[in-house]
C-alpha cells in the first residue's frame, strides 16, 4: 500500500513541476540566457581591457625609448598619442612625460600641459600638486613672484605633500625680485619644518645666507 502512495505522490509531483515548467518555463529560459550573456560580456570587456592595457604599455614603452634617444620631438609626439587613446593610468604618465618633453622646445607649451594636468581632478590631489609645482619649476626664472605664490602657496602650506620644493621655489622667486621679507618667510618655513630633506636646508641656508641682514631695532 505504501508504494502506491508514493507512486501517487510522485506523479503528484510530476504534475506540479510540469505545470511550474508550462508557466514560467520562458522566464527561466530568459534568465538563463542573460546570465550567460553576462558572462560573455565580461569576458570579453575584460579581454578588450587587456588588449588594451597591452597595446598601451607597448606604445609607452616606445615614447619611452625615443626620449631615451633624445629624439624629443618625436617622444612628444608618441606620448601625445598615448595620452589620447589609452587607459587612465598610462594616459596620466604620458601626459606628464608629454609636457616634460615639451618643456624642452617650448616652456609656454609645457606649463600649459602642465596646467591641464593641474586642474584635472581625475588623476588625484597628489598628482595636480605635482603638475602645480612642475609648472611652476618652468616660471620660476620669468614669472613675477605674485604669480608664482598664486600658484604654490596651497602646496607649502604645513602638510602638503610638496611642500618643501614649493618653499624653495617660493623662495627662489621671492630672492629673484628683491622682496626679502617674502623670501625671508618661506626660508624660515623650511628651517623650522622638521622633515625638510637636509639638501634642500643646506640650500635653503645659502640663500638666506645672501638675504640682506635684518636691522635691529
Amino acid at each position: 500500500m505504501s508504494e502506491f502512495y508514493d507512486e501517487v505522490d510522485e506523479e503528484v509531483r510530476r504534475e506540479q513541476l510540469k505545470r511550474l515548467w508550462d508557466r514560467y518555463s520562458i522566464f527561466i529560459i530568459a534568465i538563463a540566457v542573460l546570465i550567460i550573456a553576462g558572462v560573455g560580456g565580461w569576458r570579453g570587456y575584460q579581454y578588450a581591457e587587456g588588449k588594451k592595457a597591452a597595446e598601451a604599455g607597448s606604445a609607452f614603452n616606445k615614447a619611452i625609448e625615443l626620449s631615451e634617444q633624445n629624439k624629443r620631438e618625436e617622444a612628444e609626439k608618441a606620448f601625445a598619442e598615448v595620452a589620447a587613446t589609452a587607459p587612465a593610468g598610462y594616459r596620466m604618465l604620458a601626459r606628464f612625460h608629454q609636457a616634460a618633453e615639451a618643456a624642452g622646445r617650448d616652456k609656454a607649451a609645457a606649463v600649459k600641459l602642465y596646467d591641464e594636468l593641474a586642474a584635472d581632478r581625475s588623476i588625484g590631489a597628489e598628482q595636480q600638486s605635482m603638475a602645480r609645482l612642475r609648472a611652476a619649476g618652468l616660471l620660476v626664472d620669468t614669472a613675477p613672484y605674485p604669480d608664482l605664490k598664486q600658484r604654490l602657496e596651497g602646496e607649502a602650506a604645513s602638510g602638503a605633500p610638496f611642500r618643501h620644493a614649493a618653499r624653495e621655489l617660493l623662495a627662489l622667486s621671492a630672492w629673484k625680485a628683491n622682496d626679502a621679507a617674502a623670501a625671508r618667510q618661506w626660508l624660515d618655513m623650511i628651517a623650522l619644518d622638521g622633515e625638510t630633506p637636509p639638501g634642500l636646508r643646506s640650500r635653503a641656508e645659502a640663500l638666506q645666507a645672501l638675504l640682506p641682514a635684518v636691522a635691529k631695532s
